[in-house]
């Protein structure tokens, strides 16, 4: 197996909340999927869990590097959290095109939040 992309992302979780008092449900729904929400609303502090979904999704962009460019839109990454295991990343549309371009065949995705900051790795290999 051969490493196909790389990407980190730092959030500080004061800026998401910043970004959701003033855009409310609208922005949650233009960044997140409704799995992704659902989990997040099971926590008695969402946000840090949303700040840590928004890491991934801009270390997975620039994994597959695209950023949010070609036709890449931020609920074509999405963090998969099965009850007590580690996360996963999927992608869909034209991000999975990308992903599937530059041969990969497993992402590896991990996330933490702690201290106002949400951080997030993944790695793409073929």
């Amino acid at each position: 197996m051969a490493i196909r992309g790389i990407g980190v992302d730092v959030v500080k979780v004061d800026r998401l909340v910043d970004s959701l008092e003033r855009f409310g449900k609208r922005l949650e729904n233009r960044l997140f999927t409704e799995a992704e929400l659902d989990y997040c609303r099971r926590h008695m502090n969402p946000i840090p869990h949303l700040a840590a979904r928004f890491a991934a999704k801009e270390a997975a962009f620039k994994a597959i590097g695209t950023g949010l460019s070609a036709g890449v839109g931020w609920k074509q990454a999405e963090v998969i959290q099965p009850g007590g295991q580690q996360p996963r990343l999927e992608f869909h549309g034209a991000a999975l095109e990308r992903f599937r371009a530059l041969g990969g065949q497993h992402t590896h995705v991990s996330i933490t939040h702690d201290g106002g900051l949400a951080i997030a790795c993944v790695v793409i290999e073929s």
